[in-house]
């Protein structure tokens, strides 16, 4: 079987403003079709990664291509791209189908087709019926699912998104995510959107590109991410983590405080200090009966109630006074009585332990 070639390709990218290193020495590949979102705390590289991709900002080294085609110097113009800014930037002066038609009658296609392809267009995105109304007129919403179709009317070839749903509010950008995604599936456009909000990345990407500090953290789809961090970075920034001081004691056992876990420790010799990573979800509350391998006597510090379960901080002596989180199904709480100050039995899986070399804690 043939593996085609990746539609993007980004080799030893890096963007230099002045002193300063915005993105170090990227290298990336992207297939067609594909859904990416670039993620990390503001200032990681992200946009200025979108933006050398456009040909807004280009790089100071490195080479980008696109279909085969080496694009790395090239202005905007000569790139095969649409974008969508957080800001929608639509033209307040023309009706939203105007605004779709833009690019269209910039290129010069004849007003039969503008005028065909911008009615497809209103009618994909539920706004066949407001092509005659301003911005001024539409919600933030039907701005942004404007400011998508004037970026999809020429068929091109990469959507670039630069966190296009920030500016909404909580529930129209849940909504939009699911929209946005469903359109470009219909569509089939490769697309990149850059993005700080990991319950987005992980709802939308086909694949998660972390970054931090100008550099890859890791790629991968999002239970890669979320279930195997590869750095305790990824592990932090993507959802809740527990984060647990140990020492390695031999392969397979770490121990913390007065206690001994079974993990997965193979390739850390005995003695080294490493850090455990437990997600809060993963961490069971035994119902009685057999005691399972890893087993802690644990005291309720706090509880806190999230609606669709309860937040639990865990504190156990033998662990060295360590604080553990642990997200509890609601029913459970309820035929417990697990209540402030009292006494539970914790299981911490093997198999949901990651180790990381060193004996930082994060919080």
């Amino acid at each position: 079987m043939t593996t085609l070639p990746p539609y993007l390709r980004i080799q030893s990218l890096t963007k230099k403003f002045g002193a300063f290193t915005a993105v170090d020495n990227i290298s990336l590949e992207i297939a067609e079709g594909e859904f990416v979102c670039f993620l990390g705390p503001s200032g990681c590289g992200k946009t200025t990664l979108l933006r050398a991709i456009a040909g807004l900002d280009i790089q100071t080294s490195g080479r980008i291509e696109q279909g085969g085609r080496d694009i790395s110097a090239l202005p905007p113009t000569k790139r095969d791209f649409g974008i969508v800014f957080q800001s929608y930037a639509l033209f307040p002066n023309l009706t939203a189908a105007k605004n779709v038609a833009y690019g269209l009658e910039n290129a010069r296609a004849k007003r039969a087709e503008v005028a065909k392809r911008v009615r497809e267009l209103l009618d994909m995105i539920g706004l066949g019926e407001h092509g005659g109304k301003y911005p001024a007129q539409l919600s933030g919403g039907q701005q942004q699912r404007v400011a998508l179709a004037r970026a999809l009317a020429t068929s091109p070839g990469l959507l670039l998104l630069d966190e296009p749903l920030s500016a909404l509010d909580a529930k129209v950008r849940v909504h939009l995510r699911h929209e946005v995604k469903q359109l470009q599936r219909r569509v089939g456009v490769t697309t990149i959107m850059v993005t700080h909000d990991q319950e987005e990345a992980l709802t939308m990407a086909d694949r998660i590109v972390v970054m931090n500090r100008g550099a890859i953290e890791q790629v991968g789809t999002p239970l890669e991410i979320y279930r195997e961090p590869a750095s305790p970075f990824v592990a932090d920034f993507i959802g809740v983590m527990n984060f647990v001081a140990g020492t390695v004691v031999r392969d397979g056992t770490v121990r913390l405080g007065r206690t001994e876990l079974a993990c997965d420790a193979d390739g850390f010799a005995a003695g080294t200090e490493v850090t455990l990573a437990v997600r809060p979800e993963d961490i069971l509350v035994q119902d009685g009966r057999d005691e399972a391998p890893n087993t802690l006597a644990m005291r309720v510090d706090a509880v806190a109630f999230l609606g669709s379960f309860f937040r639990a901080d865990l504190v156990g002596d033998a662990l060295g006074g360590a604080l553990l989180r642990a997200d509890l199904p609601v029913d459970l709480v309820r035929r417990l009585g697990i209540a402030e100050k009292s006494t539970v039995s914790v299981v911490v899986p093997r198999e949901r332990i990651r180790i990381y070399p060193g004996s930082t804690v994060h919080r």
